[in-house]
């Protein structure tokens, strides 16, 4: 496993009577992406601030890319990109004259500015639209401009808080392979989302905080595994509902979650097969238009650990 690029140890943050972090550890290892999930108001985009030297822990302390937020946040801060939740370009300027502003406050000379934004530009599909009025732009390649303004200076830890909200699956989708084509070239991106398929499509690990502290750390795979398979079960006649629960709970011992048509029910450790759900399902006359064994998604895995239904969305 590479070394870690960001360290967070016991972070503590409050405003006020609000305890937004309480002891947070986090490591991200060089070159992977780290998801990080949580419901609304577990602290997520508080650890980001501080992770990007935006503001400081009240303890605790955190070392990005080899140096300490704060002591050193000199030294972080070329090394580090951030996207917030909201594109932050100005409507009023093209996107080249966007891109050309950004690199000059990054203190490049105007050359380099100038040749890095056409050369982003051309990367990541924009060109065409390069000398219109942002304002003009639809929100997904309004959001590839925040994303590549982040990338003038090449950085090593890009920050993504929430990149792809509101945002179509086909926007949603070219933000994915741009994340991907940067952690090839080698940069370390940590990405809060409350897009819990995004996690499993781009994520190396997960961290699901809540609370203001990391709960469960793993790949999506060792998460996933931690509530073991499920069993799906699509009855032809809704009528037959009632005793589909009833056979399954007994083949079980857990109650399903109900569903119209479907219903969803851990396996049990000894594993279970289909065969003999078929039969005793026939056995209580239910007919079955499906029936089938699956991985849980990080959905299943984001309620169980935080038991907070109304935060996935």
């Amino acid at each position: 496993m590479a070394d870690p690029m960001v360290v967070a140890e016991g972070l503590h943050r409050h405003f006020g009577a609000t305890h937004a972090l309480r002891g947070l550890d986090l490591s991200v290892p060089a070159g992977t992406v780290c998801g990080v999930l949580g419901p609304n108001g577990a602290g997520k985009t508080t650890a980001v601030r501080i992770l990007a030297t935006l503001c400081r822990p009240d303890a605790g302390h955190a070392r990005v890319a080899g140096h300490d937020v704060v002591r050193e946040a000199d030294k972080v801060r070329p090394r580090i990109g951030l996207a917030g939740q909201y594109a932050a370009v100005d409507d009023m300027l093209t996107g080249r004259a966007n891109l050309r502003m950004f690199g000059r406050l990054s203190h490049l000379t105007r050359r380099v500015a100038h040749r890095r934004a056409d050369e982003l530009l051309d990367r990541f599909g924009l060109a065409e639209a390069a000398d219109r009025p942002v304002g003009g732009w639809s929100g997904g390649m309004r959001r590839r401009l925040d994303l590549i303004s982040c990338l003038l200076v090449r950085p090593d830890v890009l920050f993504l808080d929430e990149p792809t909200t509101g945002l179509d699956p086909r926007s949603r989708g070219q933000i994915w392979d741009h994340v991907r084509e940067l952690v090839a070239d080698g940069t370390t991106v940590l990405l809060t989302t409350q897009h819990l398929d995004e996690a499993d499509q781009l994520a190396d690990t997960v961290t699901v905080i809540d609370h203001g502290r990391a709960i469960a750390t793993g790949t999506p795979d060792e998460l996933k595994a931690t509530i073991g398979d499920r069993l799906d079960v699509t009855v032809a006649d809704p009528a037959a509902l009632d005793r589909a629960v009833t056979v399954l709970e007994a083949l079980t011992g857990a109650e399903p979650a109900p569903g119209d048509e479907r219903l969803s029910v851990p396996v049990p450790g000894g594993g279970l097969r289909l065969a003999d759900v078929v039969r005793a399902l026939d056995h209580a006359g239910v007919a079955a238009a499906d029936v089938r064994l699956r991985r849980p998604t990080l959905d299943e895995v984001f309620l169980r650990l935080t038991d907070r239904k109304e935060a996935v969305r």
